[in-house]
């Protein structure tokens, strides 16, 4: 039999992963469950996409980053999953099929594929380690667009992972990567300690600072704040972290957070004219990340190669 596609898989995976609620499976679990349930062989098994990566290991992958999205799934660490109360009353409710069009039925799932396809005008269309999106190809779309959308679809499920890695980790950690990343985009001198973290114990609003000349004329003051993806950073935080930078006599200030930031958030930051502050929410922080090569790493690189015109067009 062929190698089952992601969204065969999607039904008994979560009735796997629902067979223990409150114990985590792992992933090797739900790779020696997939080769069994499905009884593959060998070739099957060994069987690659063009990355080098399992083709039934990537397809289990992407059921998993699925259904994590539509939260009928979560995992709490790396390469572990747990049922949530909405897999369970799926599972109970008898369903025997799912797909993309099922799981939108679920207002998250819907908020991720909109994120997959921005800039497209329809909505609906691991990562472990990073896999290669299942798309259905449309007859409207050249190969170059399915191309594009599975990488739209590709980062934005690292968007998610990268998040979910912050938050499984110490607020300090959060601090140190917030320096670490704008060292990587250039930002403060050559010098090693262009960038610092400003201790926990006293840190007066502040929790970083990134130096951008060697004799320290120009600085930029840092406020990070891991707080939950569904959180909202409001006014009053901006009020107080603008009066911090006042206290120091700071001109530049960065907020950023794996939150988001309310309306009201937005608008006093444009008011700002004697301090210039910037915000980074979640979604743009782990983006820069990608950009930068922070806590990411490239797994495959693809080549696409058009005819050279010039070449064929020499007079003979």
């Amino acid at each position: 039999m062929a190698v089952p596609k992601y969204d065969e898989m999607m039904v008994p995976v979560l009735r796997r992963i629902a067979e223990t609620p409150g114990d985590a499976v792992t992933s090797k679990q739900l790779r020696r469950f997939v080769i069994d349930y499905w009884g593959l062989n060998d070739n099957e098994v060994a069987e690659t996409i063009s990355s080098g990566f399992e083709r039934y290991a990537n397809n289990m992958l992407w059921a998993c980053t699925y259904l994590k999205q539509a939260k009928c799934i979560e995992s709490p660490k790396r390469g572990t999953y747990l049922v949530t109360q909405r897999g369970l009353d799926l599972v109970n409710s008898g369903v025997e099929k799912l797909d993309r069009q099922a799981l939108m039925r679920f207002p998250e799932f819907c908020d991720f594929l909109n994120r997959s396809r921005k800039g497209k005008d329809v909505s609906e269309k691991k990562t472990e380690e990073t896999v290669t999106q299942p798309m259905a190809v449309e007859e409207s779309e050249s190969p170059e667009d399915t191309i594009d959308e599975a990488f739209r679809s590709i980062e934005t499920a690292l968007v998610s992972d990268i998040l979910e890695a912050i938050m499984q980790q110490s607020p300090a950690f959060f601090e140190r990567l917030v320096v670490q990343l704008l060292l990587a985009m250039g930002y403060g001198d050559s010098l090693d300690d262009s960038g610092s973290v400003t201790p926990l114990s006293n840190d007066g609003g502040i929790d970083g600072v990134i130096r951008e000349d060697k004799l320290g004329f120009d600085n930029i003051y840092i406020q990070a704040k891991r707080w939950d993806l569904n959180a909202c950073v409001g006014r009053p935080d901006l009020q107080a972290f603008v009066g911090a930078l006042t206290g120091t006599g700071a001109t530049k200030g960065l907020f950023i957070t794996t939150a988001r930031f309310s309306k009201g958030a937005l608008e006093y930051a444009g008011m700002q004219h004697a301090v210039k502050l910037v915000l980074v929410d979640g979604d743009q922080l782990a983006r820069l990340m990608i950009a930068h090569n922070v806590g990411v790493s490239v797994r495959h690189t693809y080549e696409i190669k058009g005819i050279d015109r010039d070449y064929f067009d020499i007079d003979s």
